[in-house]
């Protein structure tokens, strides 16, 4: 990588032809320390995003960068992960998978009983024995704890300032639909980001105006299509950080069917939303070089405006970072919050971001009309 100046390093570090560095995170709970560590990797080596995007975990995450200027981001993601991890589960755990395996089934069993300090806890009654209607007949857990954290940990009026874009999904529960809160269009609240993390029937929905909204990880689990989806010419340089992996073995026990079943629901769709574009780049290249031959004057202002549009369109590389499931995790790894576990996995997600920031050559942006390139630490390694 070249050398940061520090005029650079203010502004955050990026490569020729580069007009966005994005980071976008994806949904599952407390594997979301991984992305904290990519976070703590980047800004070691001066890379700091201009648009940071999440669901669920990831949108926590999200709004914690980006509701701090760069020199308080990673102090704060260190509160926030110190502070929802802060139980002992064990005073030592023997070296061995079997010793780590009934070491994190009692940190989930904890979690499932008592909550989460700063992050939520149980409803006073189980929602089975409350009336319909009743606030607390729709989940297990109150949430209202992760909201003073919030309050607490992140600058909303910094947010809203749109120094940096900041988006997070969600779903109207009412209506099925997914929308995107982003801080181009929305002022943003605590409730945008609580909502984007109201996983059902964990947690209740989440009012916003008149509308109830859940997890945005129940209809898609990354936000990479909204930013994709934006009609400009700003070629980007993306990070997707993923807590699940398409990929993974054949289930040889019923334990691992159930952790195979979630990997697969909540796994990222990069590939099928880097065809779309691809796809849809290519019928753009192919109105442009249409209209070039149509003489200037046989052209409509409207069909002229297309053309030059057309003349720059933008291109894409993207480092996509998946967590790896360890042999000793199961199907409880994303509410397994133990101390031990968060600080592995953001080491884990410290070592990959420095691995695939080795590879110089990933970070740069692609030739013209060539779409996107996208590279993976771990898909290079098996190769």
């Amino acid at each position: 990588m070249n050398a940061i100046t520090p005029t650079q390093a203010a502004v955050g570090w990026r490569p020729d032809r580069c007009g966005r560095v994005a980071l976008v995170l994806q949904g599952g709970g407390s594997l979301g320390a991984y992305q904290a560590g990519v976070y703590q990797a980047l800004h070691e080596r001066g890379i700091e995003p201009d648009w940071v995007s999440g669901v669920s975990i990831g949108a926590i995450n999200a709004a914690i960068i980006a509701g701090n200027p760069p020199e308080h981001r990673l102090e704060r993601l260190r509160t926030f992960w110190s502070r929802i991890t802060d139980r002992t589960i064990w005073p030592h755990t023997p070296d061995g998978d079997i010793f780590r395996q009934a070491r994190n089934a009692t940190s989930a069993l904890f979690t499932l009983t008592m909550g989460q300090p700063g992050f939520f806890a149980p409803q006073k009654l189980n929602p089975w024995f409350m009336p319909a209607g009743a606030q607390a007949a729709t989940s297990y857990y109150d949430s209202a704890p992760l909201r003073e954290t919030l309050l607490e940990l992140v600058d909303f009026d910094l947010i809203n300032a749109k120094t940096c874009r900041f988006s997070v999904g969600a779903v109207n529960v009412a209506t099925g639909n997914f929308i995107f809160f982003d801080n181009d269009t929305t002022e943003i609240g605590p409730e945008h980001v609580m909502a984007s993390g109201a996983l059902p029937p964990a947690f209740p929905p989440v009012k916003i105006g008149s509308d109830w909204y859940w997890d945005g990880g129940i209809v898609s689990n990354t936000p990479l299509q909204h930013l994709l989806a934006q009609d400009d010419s700003v070629n980007s340089l993306v990070f997707q950080v993923d807590l699940f992996s398409a990929h993974g073995a054949l289930p040889r026990t019923i334990n691992d069917v159930a952790g195979r079943h979630k990997d697969i629901i909540y796994s990222s769709r990069t590939r099928q939303v880097t065809d779309m574009f691809q796809r849809l780049q290519r019928w753009k290249l192919r109105a442009y070089k249409a209209l070039l031959k149509v003489p200037d004057a046989d052209l409509t202002e409207e069909e002229r405006a297309m053309r030059d549009k057309l003349a720059d369109l933008p291109v894409h590389t993207i480092i996509q970072l998946i967590y790896q499931q360890q042999a000793y995790e199961g199907t409880a790894k994303d509410f397994e919050f133990s101390a031990a576990s968060m600080h592995e996995h953001w080491q884990i997600g410290h070592d990959d971001t420095t691995r695939s920031l080795g590879h110089k050559h990933w970070l740069e942006i692609p030739p013209d009309n060539a779409g996107i390139i996208s590279h993976d630490v771990h898909r290079d390694r098996d190769r």
